[in-house]
C-alpha cells in the first residue's frame, strides 16, 4: 500500500475515535482445552505490557517461551533456516509481503479469532496482506530522534540538524528504514530498487557517520539513558517508554521535518509452528479491546484496536500526543518500507559496507 493511502487510513483513525460506541464487555475468556500446552512468541523487545504474557498464561493454563529479535532482517534470516520453533512472530509490513512471497506463514483461520471484529476497519485488508489472510495488525508508529536536552541544548528536529550535531548518536539498526531515509534526502524514491542510488545513499550515511558510536538493535534509548550518546534514531514508543520511566524533562522525541518512516507491525503464524492452534488464541487474546489497550499504554505506540479506542481505553495523554499519533500533515511527510525482492541484495551489500567503513560491522 503507498504511502499516500495509508495517510488516509491513519487520519480516518484518528477521526472515527469515539465513533462506534463499542460496548464494554467482561473480559476476555480462554477457549477449553489448552491447558498444559507451550507457545513460543518471537517478537521486539520492550513491546508488550508487563502483564500480557503471564495473563495469558493464567488465563489459558498455559507456558509461554518469549524470545526478542533485533530487526526484520533478523527474523527473516532465522526463518529462512528453518523455523526452530515458533508459534508466534511479529513482522513489520513489508517483512509480511516477503514471507508470503517465500510462504513462510501459514493462513490464519478467522473463525477462531472473533476479536479480529474489534480492529480499525480502515487497517485491515492492506496492500501487503491482502484480506489478511495471514496476518493481524498488532501496533503502529514512528522512528524518529530520541535526545537528552541537556546535551544538546535545542531540540532535535530535523535530519539536518541530526547530520550536523558533533556528538554522539547511535543509529537504529534498520537497514530499509535508515538507508530509505537517505534516499529519500537524496530526491530518490525511499523504496528505490536503483543499485546506484541505493549505492549514493550508502556514501551519503557513511560521510555523516563520524559521530556514530552504535548502529543500536532496537535499544538506542538504552545508550541514551546511559549517557553513551546524546540522541538516538528510534522507534518511537522507545523513546516514549524511557520519557514515562524517567518522569523528568531530560529527554525528547521528534519526528524528523523532512520526513522518517512510518510503519505497521503485525501478529503471524509461522510455517512449521507447532502450536498453530494455541498461536491462534494468543491472536485473539491480543486483539481484546482491554488487553490491546493495556500494551499501547505502556508500549506508548498506536493501536489498531478500534473497541479500545471507542471504549476509551487508550490514556488520553497518549491520544493527543502528535509524536504518537502524529498530525495528517506530519503523516504526509513519511514513508512506509515496501517490499522490493529484486533490490534485496543491493541494500544488503550497502548496509555492510555502511557498517564496515563506520567500524561497527
Amino acid at each position: 500500500m503507498r504511502k499516500w493511502s495509508l495517510v488516509l487510513v491513519f487520519a480516518l483513525i484518528l477521526g472515527a475515535v469515539g465513533v462506534v460506541g463499542a460496548q464494554e464487555g467482561e473480559g476476555w475468556t480462554c477457549p477449553e482445552g489448552y491447558a498444559g500446552q507451550t507457545l513460543s512468541v518471537y517478537n521486539w523487545s520492550t513491546y508488550v505490557a508487563e502483564d500480557t504474557i503471564s495473563n495469558f498464561e493464567a488465563l489459558c493454563g498455559v507456558r509461554v517461551i518469549y524470545d526478542v529479535f533485533e530487526n526484520n532482517e533478523a527474523l527473516l534470516a532465522r526463518l529462512r533456516t528453518g523455523n526452530p520453533g515458533y508459534d508466534i512472530i511479529v513482522p513489520t509490513d513489508y517483512m509480511v509481503a516477503i514471507m508470503i512471497s517465500e510462504n513462510r506463514l501459514v493462513p490464519l483461520d478467522k473463525s477462531m479469532i472473533p476479536n479480529f471484529a474489534n480492529l480499525v476497519p480502515e487497517l485491515i485488508d492492506q496492500g501487503f496482506d491482502p484480506g489478511n489472510t495471514y496476518s493481524v495488525p498488532y501496533q503502529w508508529g514512528t522512528q524518529g530522534f530520541g535526545y537528552n536536552i541537556e546535551r544538546t541544548g535545542v531540540p532535535i528536529t530535523s535530519w539536518e540538524q541530526f547530520f550536523a550535531y558533533q556528538g554522539p548518536v547511535a543509529w537504529l539498526d534498520d537497514m530499509r528504514a535508515t538507508i530509505g531515509t537517505a534516499l529519500l534526502l537524496l530526491g530518490y524514491d525511499p523504496n528505490s530498487e536503483n543499485p546506484d542510488e541505493i549505492q549514493e545513499a550508502a556514501q551519503y550515511l557513511i560521510e555523516r557517520g563520524s559521530n556514530v558510536v552504535a548502529i543500536a538493535p532496537d535499544d538506542g534509548q538504552a545508550y541514551l539513558e546511559r549517557g553513551e550518546v546524546d540522541v538516538v534514531v528510534e522507534f518511537s514508543g522507545d523513546i516514549f517508554q524511557l520519557m514515562a520511566d524517567c518522569e523528568c524533562d531530560t529527554y525528547g522525541y521528534a519526528i524528523p521535518e523532512e520526513g522518517g518512516v512510518v510503519w505497521m507491525d503485525n501478529l503471524a503464524i509461522p510455517v512449521g509452528a507447532p502450536n498453530v492452534a494455541l498461536a491462534h488464541v494468543f491472536i485473539d487474546y491480543i486483539l481484546d479491546p482491554q488487553v490491546g489497550a493495556d500494551i499501547s499504554n505502556y508500549t506508548a505506540y498506536a493501536t489498531p484496536n478500534q473497541a479500545a479506542l471507542d471504549l476509551g481505553l487508550i490514556d488520553e495523554e497518549l491520544l493527543n500526543n502528535p509524536g504518537i499519533y502524529p498530525s495528517d500533515e506530519t503523516l504526509g511527510r513519511l514513508f512506509f518500507v515496501e517490499e522490493v525482492p529484486d533490490a534485496e541484495i543491493y541494500y544488503l551489500d550497502a548496509w555492510d559496507e555502511i557498517k564496515i567503513r563506520l567500524g561497527r560491522g
